[in-house]
């Protein structure tokens, strides 16, 4: 392997490596993107489920 062939080798490595460098920064702020969702969603979805308790709780009391 000649010199100009190895210097284009390293410089297309390095070029992947900057691309998988961006690609992981990316996804870790998707990652803290999804975490934060999934807290939000998962409070949401305990104060949906205790209006439904209270809810039926009221329904239960009516004795339809």
């Amino acid at each position: 392997m000649g010199e100009d062939e190895f210097l284009d080798r390293l410089a297309r490595l390095e070029d992947a490596v900057r691309r998988a460098a961006e690609a992981l920064g990316r996804l870790r702020e998707d990652n803290e993107r999804l975490r934060r969702d999934v807290a939000r969603l998962s409070a949401e979805r305990k104060q949906v489920t205790t209006q439904i308790d209270a809810i039926l709780h009221d329904i239960d009391k009516l004795e339809l």
